[in-house]
């Protein structure tokens, strides 16, 4: 494995819960009222230090979309999802971004 690179984010953000990676910044919240499996998750307009798995259609409580999981670039822990496509016209505000997921402990 190559040598890892992270991006540290300035300010008030939100990390990895397992290995404190910075994955978000607080100002990059775009609402705190979604909901996953696991309870709460946050929408992010932009999210640092992940990288994705593989796209895949997933019905959601808002309807169909493509996403793919996103994981912890430093540990390998799952952190939430990226909405590639919205199927949906008023669900498109959505595409490009990012939900992480505030899991419960293991």
């Amino acid at each position: 494995m190559g040598r890892l690179f992270l991006v540290n984010l300035e300010g008030k953000s939100y990390s990895c819960k397992h290995c404190k990676t910075n994955l978000g910044l607080c100002d990059d919240v775009v609402s705190k009222s979604f909901q996953s499996r696991h309870g709460k998750a946050y929408l992010f307009s932009k999210v640092v230090n992940v990288y994705a798995g593989k796209k895949e259609d997933r019905m959601m409580m808002t309807g169909m979309h493509t996403v793919v999981d996103i994981y912890c670039v430093k540990c390998g822990s799952y952190v939430g999802w990226k909405y590639e496509f919205a199927f949906e016209k008023n669900q498109k505000y959505k595409e490009g971004k990012s939900v992480l997921e505030r899991l419960i402990p293991d």
